[in-house]
């Protein structure tokens, strides 16, 4: 099984297609904010594994706003049911995250023939990182919408759409108490024109536990959680699906919507029939393999994000970056412990 990880910091409209040995597709989305209030996202991570035509995507965002008024829209490739979706565990990608981040290694040779290497603990790259009735029926499908499924996970409620056209699904969204980013018309028609689906979540706040929050970390000390939490960026725990599918790609298009500038997307692709490439969006390897200078350990972390944004803009913005390929059995160093079989 191999891990490979993309980094691409989005700025322009794209659609991202991945290729292992034969053509496949897998998503994310926008978010979706109820009434008048704006959400935005900054940092996406996405784990894609991949065997055959069997798709687990797992989808882990933040979010800038107030979690009430919380929601993604998601586009999928078939309708799915409810043993399909779950919870995921927020340990994993941290744990893919800490597997494949950037690491310093220093090696200390004072005999030439002695083997005697010590490895410095990674230091991961901080890159910015309604109710069914019979009229209700009727009216969704005047505007081309079909509610396929229904049903909650977790502390989500979660619709699967279809839609024959845009404008109906714009308007049954906003019909429904959310308002979709601007664009998103003109967004999704392409995957209407696909017959792809709308994953469609919202948190249920009932069964919502909200992350522990340390007053002392703030300053000043009298900081209004309540604003805080508004303003703050924070993360749902994430959503992962399973399909079959022979589609295998990332509809990037929608997610950018909420991006307030610059946004980072951090793809993970697991696939035991070796690397993952991206097809239609060109790829750089990240700068990797070089003498650094000593004073540089105590400050990897800031050196790293210096050294992304200097190769990102070098490369005029419109590039990913393949920043770790490698076997999940092993690595050279670890700076984390691999995956398990399960």
């Amino acid at each position: 099984m191999k891990i490979i990880r993309v980094i691409s910091t989005i700025i322009i409209t794209v659609l991202v297609s991945l290729g292992l040995a034969q053509k496949a597709w897998g998503f994310c989305g926008f978010y979706v904010a109820k009434a008048d209030t704006k959400l935005y996202n900054q940092t996406s991570q996405v784990v894609i594994a991949r065997d055959g035509d069997r798709t687990v995507l797992t989808m882990a965002n933040d979010y800038q706003g107030d979690v009430k008024d919380f929601a993604m829209v998601v586009p999928v490739p078939v309708v799915l049911q409810r043993e399909q979706v779950n919870v995921g565990d927020p340990k994993i990608i941290e744990g893919l995250d800490q597997f494949s981040a950037p690491r310093l290694v220093e090696y200390f040779d004072p005999n030439p023939c002695a083997d005697n290497r010590r490895y410095l603990e990674s230091a991961p790259a901080d890159l910015g990182r309604p109710g069914g009735t019979r009229g209700a029926d009727a009216y969704d499908r005047s505007l081309g919408v079909t509610v396929e499924e229904r049903f909650s996970v977790g502390e989500y409620n979660i619709l699967i759409l279809s839609a024959k056209d845009s404008r109906g699904l714009e308007t049954w969204l906003r019909r429904n108490g959310y308002k979709i980013p601007r664009g998103a018309n003109r967004l999704l028609r392409p995957y209407i024109r696909q017959n792809m689906k709308f994953f469609v979540a919202k948190v249920n706040l009932e069964e919502f536990d909200p992350p522990n929050v340390n007053l002392h970390e703030f300053d000043p000390p009298n900081v209004n959680l309540h604003e805080f939490d508004k303003t703050a960026y924070q993360r749902l725990r994430p959503l992962q699906m399973a399909y079959e599918s022979p589609r295998f790609m990332l509809p990037i298009r929608l997610g950018m919507m909420n991006a307030t500038g610059e946004q980072d997307l951090i793809v993970y692709v697991l696939s035991p029939r070796g690397q993952a490439e991206i097809t239609n969006y060109r790829t750089v390897k990240i700068p990797s393999n070089t003498e650094i200078p000593v004073f540089v350990k105590a400050e990897f972390g800031d050196f790293y994000t210096a050294m992304f944004q200097t190769a990102y803009e070098g490369e005029g913005k419109k590039v990913a970056f393949l920043e770790y390929a490698w076997d999940m059995a092993s690595c050279d160093p670890c700076s984390a412990n691999p995956l398990n079989p399960e």
